[in-house]
């Protein structure tokens, strides 16, 4: 019976590996970016709802906790999902993990600079298939605006107890002195083709 579980979805297999080797570039593109934005879209979205929910049941300092310990966990569980890597990272990182290295950073100064020309931080993306130790990798950043939200944390006016808080989580913070629209970072999400 197994044998013929295998002999029907044969064909089918062949043909959807076919159809992936034959698609062009920019159909893979295409595939890629739109897998990428609802990761995007799925982890901020996630992070948001857990900050809003934290801020409303026991002020900002219980929300550290959702940056500091659910953001990671939120990012591993879409890149599980969507078979692929997803995280944000910042010129001005709070958490150590989200230092711009590499293409990163490259990304993030061109975004500063495109919005010191006047572009809108919301419109900042960023996509290439890249040649990753010999094989292909699709990369994409997006910009992350600082939202009204976010100064309580990031602004120029932390509460000292709040920043207290942070600084006894995040020696090295360097996430302060935001204002409202200013880019704070971006999303990545890369994946192996």
């Amino acid at each position: 019976m197994h044998k013929s579980i295998l002999v029907a979805i044969l064909p089918f297999l062949v043909s959807t590996a076919g159809a992936a080797e034959n698609m062009t570039t920019e159909e893979i593109m295409a595939s890629k970016t739109e897998t990428a934005k609802a990761a995007m879209k799925q982890l901020g979205g996630s992070h948001k709802a857990e900050l809003q929910t934290a801020i409303k049941g026991g002020g900002p300092i219980s929300a550290i906790s959702v940056c500091n310990k659910r953001a990671p966990e939120i990012a591993s569980q879409v890149a599980s999902e969507k078979d692929l890597e997803i995280g944000r990272v910042s010129l001005k990182n709070r958490n150590p993990s989200n230092v711009a290295e590499g293409w990163k950073m490259s990304v993030l100064e061109d975004f500063e600079a495109r919005k010191a020309a006047g572009a809108s931080p919301d419109k900042l993306v960023y996509r290439e298939i890249a040649d990753v130790d010999g094989g292909k990798e699709f990369r994409m950043m997006k910009a992350i605006p600082t939202a009204g939200i976010c100064l309580t944390c990031h602004g120029t006016d932390v509460d000292a107890d709040l920043a207290a808080e942070i600084d006894a989580l995040y020696p090295d913070d360097k996430a302060r002195g935001y204002s409202e629209g200013d880019l704070r970072g971006a999303f990545w999400v890369t994946s192996k083709l």
